[in-house]
């Protein structure tokens, strides 16, 4: 039966992927392969929908819990005190209170992942360009720039969106120390940490009551394969910070499925590992097909996702990209709407299961060049 928003919003597959590039969600709602948003396909268990389906009722008929009591139940499973976390609905709405409500200048390493700067006002960001061609995060300078500029917030993201490139542990320590002294607050966006190696070693958690400067954003939806829970967290010993975004949450921001998943979700530790540890492997395997194909840099990745130049005698990205949805229903990023060099010349891929990344490598070697 086909779908009824596909014969109202299109007629054709070049129409179908105009409507879908337009759009931030229900990709499950149109019949292709998502290679663009990037969630762990192994979790959650089976147990977890079940328990949600038979608790459903109350779910649906009661207020869920407000801000202190969902803390409580993120403190549980990052084993950190509750006065240290606000959940936001998505990490998307703790994004929007940084950057909208809280910063008068902020600074943000580009490419990364636009909300930072689109959720700010216009003129109050200021963006950084990566080392070209390496994409890879200068401390000294950053930290440089952020002081000239008199930033009150820096940004990083580790592992980076698009490029999957993480930031070393020893660099964020001596960043933070940095701007420690110029009353500038750095806010580490771990949401793709799960999918890097030595994950509990490399994470800012463990240290974050040494640095009243620092705060860590955490989307759930990623790792934890619960988009549409919308869940995120701030994590920060900055009593006075985390209070100045906590009195920016509305009294109920999380829904009565999200609470309850937070609930269980430690009883599922061991099957969220085995999940990452999937996720990584697949991706390991994508990655090395990648490097394969004549032409193409491929990006080390530490996340669950691939950055990726196309050859110069290729199409462009966009080119790519459209025709990889059109010929064979398959939707991936590029990178025309980030700011760096040469931006069309590059895509990003979500790693899915095996058998789905040798197509999407057999269809991009497909639609890669005009043939003649």
């Amino acid at each position: 039966m086909k779908d009824l928003i596909m014969n109202n919003k299109y007629k054709t597959q070049a129409e179908k992927y105009e409507y879908i590039s337009k759009q931030h969600g229900g990709y499950y709602r149109h019949n292709f392969t998502d290679h663009a948003y990037l969630y762990n396909l192994y979790f959650p268990p089976k147990a977890v929908f079940i328990h949600l389906k038979d608790t459903i009722h109350n779910l649906v008929l009661n207020y869920p819990m407000a801000q202190d009591a969902l803390s409580e139940l993120i403190g549980e499973i990052i084993q950190q005190p509750t006065e240290r976390i606000i959940v936001g609905n998505g990490a998307a709405e703790l994004i929007k209170i940084l950057s909208k409500h809280l910063s008068k200048r902020m600074i943000v390493p580009v490419p990364s992942f636009n909300e930072y700067v689109n959720a700010a006002p216009e003129g109050q960001v200021v963006e950084f360009p990566l080392e070209f061609p390496s994409f890879h995060l200068d401390i000294d300078k950053f930290a440089a720039e952020a002081m000239k500029v008199e930033a009150d917030i820096a940004v990083v993201v580790t592992p980076n969106n698009p490029t999957s490139l993480l930031v070393p542990k020893a660099d964020l320590i001596r960043l933070a120390q940095k701007l420690g002294t110029h009353n500038c607050m750095l806010i580490i966006d771990e949401s793709f940490l799960d999918f890097a190696d030595d994950n509990d070693n490399i994470t800012m958690e463990h240290e974050i009551h040494n640095f009243p400067n620092m705060a860590i954003i955490k989307s759930m939806s990623k790792a934890y394969g619960i988009c549409g829970l919308r869940i995120g967290y701030m994590l920060t010993a900055n009593s006075a910070f985390a209070n100045s975004v906590r009195e920016e949450v509305p009294i109920w921001n999380i829904n009565g499925f999200a609470e309850e998943f937070l609930r269980i979700l430690p009883r599922y530790k061991q099957e969220f590992e085995d999940s990452c540890e999937k996720v990584k492997s697949d991706r390991d395997i994508f990655y090395k097909k990648l490097c394969a194909i004549e032409g193409m840099t491929v990006f080390k990745p530490d996340a669950n996702y691939i950055f990726c130049r196309l050859p110069d005698s290729a199409l462009s990205g966009p080119e790519v990209t459209k025709r990889l949805f059109i010929e064979h229903n398959i939707y991936i990023k590029d990178s025309a709407g980030k700011t760096q060099p040469d931006a069309t010349r590059y895509i990003r891929i979500a790693s899915r299961t095996n058998e789905e990344n040798s197509k999407l490598i057999e269809a991009l070697i497909d639609v890669m060049y005009l043939k003649k």
